[in-house]
């Protein structure tokens, strides 16, 4: 048997937990450390080494691919170019505005090192990236559509919990069916995010706290809650405990376009996720196994998931893969 590819994990929240068991999950992997500024931590398997991460660079000939699993606001935009000269890395930034300035800081540390380090992987950026621009080769004259939900926001659920009033709370973002439902009948409607999405919170409410007003004041607030259609559910701690506990996610894109004579063509991908994090982790993951493979053949440099064909990401041979699934 092939030796298994050795990983390591920078940062041990969501993303890490969620990182560390997806490699648990992998039949050619094994997870050699898990490193953070807080030191030791407690990881799901408890043999597991916990390190400072000021430590890292002693680990340089004992990891083949380090998943960077910090925050795109701080985390990555330092670590990853300073990560990128030690090892093979992947991480999830997924500021999409600035993924071209990133892309290009890490690939002149890359081409430097001659390193494979995968940047912005996901599902958005990342699977869905991938789904956008193959329907939209194949069908050149229409409209990429994208729909986020039913996903828990934590942005929009601190700005909940921040109202007079509100003792805790979760906002989710919804997908309007309304508006799919007329992509997927070819219309191409024009829709901005307002008409795109709704927003859904449930709050427990603080003792003696005006129900009403609490309502109001949430559907009104600017840049948050004001364009939309949101709905407001007063619940119970118990409620909030029992049924919002997880962070689900998910999406639609859909691709609506014509071919020859005129005839409507849709292209669809979705995916519901119970658990954010642990799905984007198991996408860094499996990219991990791409950039041990492209690092073995001799490849170097910032990749995104528009460089590295599906074959690379799977535990599988190429021609184990031709003859299962081609």
């Amino acid at each position: 048997m092939a030796e298994k590819i050795r990983v390591g994990i920078i940062g041990y929240g969501n993303l890490g937990r969620g990182a560390e068991a997806a490699i648990a999950q992998q039949p050619d992997m094994e997870l050699v450390a898990v490193f953070s500024r807080r030191g030791s931590v407690e990881t799901i398997d408890p043999n597991v080494a916990s390190v400072h991460i000021d430590e890292v660079e002693n680990f340089q000939d004992k990891i083949d691919v380090m998943l960077l699993c910090g925050g795109s606001a701080t985390d990555l935009p330092e670590q990853t170019p300073h990560y990128a000269k030690l090892f093979n890395t992947v991480d999830s930034f997924d500021t999409h505005a600035n993924i071209p300035e990133y892309f290009a800081s890490v690939d002149k540390v890359s081409q430097e090192s001659k390193m494979v380090n995968v940047i912005s992987v996901g599902w958005d950026p990342g699977l869905f990236s991938v789904n956008r621009v193959m329907a939209e080769a194949v069908l050149a004259e229409g409209k990429t559509y994208t729909f986020w939900g039913k996903g828990l926001s934590q942005g929009h659920s601190d700005a909940v919990r921040r109202v007079e009033g509100v003792k805790a709370g979760v906002q989710y973002t919804l997908p309007s069916e309304e508006s799919m439902d007329e992509v997927r009948r070819g219309e191409n409607p024009a829709l901005d995010k307002t008409d795109s999405h709704k927003r859904e919170c449930y709050i427990v409410l603080e003792d003696g706290a005006d129900a009403a007003e609490v309502t109001e004041t949430i559907k009104t607030m600017p840049n948050y809650f004001a364009d939309y259609d949101t709905t407001v559910h007063i619940i119970t701690e118990a409620e909030l405990e029992r049924d919002h506990a997880l962070m689900p996610h998910g999406g639609f894109v859909i691709h609506s376009g014509k071919t020859g004579d005129g005839h409507n063509q849709v292209v669809e991908y979705s995916l519901k996720l119970e658990s954010n994090p642990e799905f984007t982790a198991s996408v860094l993951v499996s990219y991990a196994r791409a950039a041990h493979r492209l690092s073995k053949e001799g490849q170097y440099g910032a990749k995104t998931v528009y460089d590295i064909g599906p074959g690379y990401i799977h535990p599988l041979s190429p021609a184990d893969l031709r003859k299962k699934y081609l």
